[in-house]
């Protein structure tokens, strides 16, 4: 057996009734997102007659405030306990999203409310991410958690594929206010799924120095750049994914303009390789337990480094069409099976009494290099062409596997478990 590797569990393990309800509210309330997938901006086009400028600061500009809004959060949920913060992030994200389809019912409805509203579930999302890992970490022993993991990647990917076709025929038939309805609807339903988890919560770690001060905000940074591994894996997701998404914007310029692209063909392209994420999550588990989860973090994260750059090779018709379904594909299929093992791993390196502020740290910083590389790279994609700039793209993703941890995880793993 690898360093590091547990006994693997069977496909049909059951992690308990508290968790089958977890992962139910976590189904439903990202299958309400999927459903509401572009209702912000179709209504601010739609209804508010908004421009190119308002709708791209519906994105950036209320995600990045949100980040920033959801800083002091990390510390003050770290030493409450997490199921009713969970609750009430659901109950602040469902309010905040109804606010919407009132204030339109109302003849109320303006763009600053729109902007607030994406400000808030932004923060919220960070904040019940947060929570929920610590949640997890003490709802299930440590060698269950690759097998939760691995099934919230497939739900992820599940309501992925299954989402936005429902979400697109409800706007067509309903409009998007229909999806918002649904959208905020979910996070009420996860909020009674969670609510209907009960047991017992072990108490938070007391504060030891009474109420929160500046310095606190940055512990999460702290503890993660002071952990040779964490810091690795830091910086390889961060890099990776904010490259990824970068490009997203110009293979759509690409695509549906110079390419000439049906639209439907755009959405095909993107959804169909959605099925290698159902495939890579299954096989993660399998996986980690034959190789061990260092070798799988190592292999998975290199793999999915080579697709993109593929991508600046694209050309018209079905032949290029084929390719962006190839890239994808083979890019989900190894995300896939990263994702919860590195999700894992990361549970596992950091103590329990930091899993809020580190995990806040981590989403924070995800939404900042996502927000300031798509920003850079529209700026290269105006000044170098959508294509070059999608090379360019390519070519660092190539480097990013040099950030991963080479050696010691099996034994920090090992380590930390019984720290903890």
């Amino acid at each position: 057996m690898k360093s590091g590797q547990r006994p693997g569990r069977l496909p049909g393990h059951r992690l308990g009734r508290r968790f089958g309800w977890l992962w139910g509210a976590y189904g439903t309330s990202a299958l309400g997102t999927w459903l509401a997938f572009g209702a912000f901006p179709l209504i601010a086009v739609q209804v508010l007659r908004a421009g190119p400028a308002e709708v791209a600061a519906l994105s950036s500009v209320g995600a990045a405030v949100g980040a920033a809004v959801a800083v002091p959060l990390g510390p003050w949920v770290e030493f409450r306990r997490k199921r009713p913060v969970l609750i009430t992030m659901d109950l602040v994200r469902f309010a905040a999203l109804l606010t919407v389809p009132v204030a339109f019912a109302l003849g109320e409805l303006t763009f600053l409310q729109l902007l607030l509203v994406t400000v808030v579930v932004s923060a919220a999302d960070i904040t019940f991410r947060a929570a929920s890992g610590a949640f997890l970490k003490t709802l299930l022993p440590p060698e269950d958690l690759l097998v939760a993991n691995a099934r919230f990647e497939a739900t992820n990917w599940t309501t992925t594929i299954i989402g936005p076709p429902l979400g697109g025929a409800a706007i067509g038939l309903l409009g998007p206010m229909a999806t918002l309805v649904a959208d905020a609807v979910s996070y009420l339903l996860s909020a009674l799924g969670i609510r209907a988890t009960g047991g017992h919560e072990p108490p938070p770690a007391r504060r030891g120095a009474g109420r929160m001060r500046a310095g606190d905000l940055l512990d999460g940074w702290r503890y993660i750049l002071a952990d040779a591994t964490l810091r690795a894996l830091f910086f390889n997701t961060a890099l990776f994914n904010g490259l990824v998404m970068a490009t997203q914007p110009l293979l759509a310029v690409l695509m549906l303009g110079r390419l000439g692209f049906a639209p439907w063909q755009y959405g095909l392209a993107f959804a169909a390789p959605a099925v290698g994420g159902l495939l890579g999550s299954r096989l993660a588990r399998p996986l980690t337990t034959r190789f061990g989860q260092h070798q799988v973090l190592v292999v998975a994260g290199t793999l999915r480094a080579v697709w993109p750059v593929g991508l600046a090779f694209l050309g018209p018709g079905t032949g290029g069409l084929l390719l962006v379904v190839g890239v994808e594909l083979g890019l989900i299929l190894c995300c896939a099976v990263f994702n919860p093992v590195h999700a894992t791993c990361r549970l596992e390196l950091t103590a329990t009494d930091r899993v809020t502020r580190t995990l806040t740290a981590w989403a924070v910083t995800a939404k900042a290099s996502t927000a300031l590389l798509t920003a850079l790279w529209g700026v290269l994609g105006s000044l170098l062409g959508p294509r070059t700039a999608i090379g360019l793209a390519g070519v660092l993703l190539l480097a990013t596997p040099l950030l991963l941890p080479r050696r010691g995880l099996g034994a920090r793993i090992l380590r930390s478990r019984s720290e903890n």
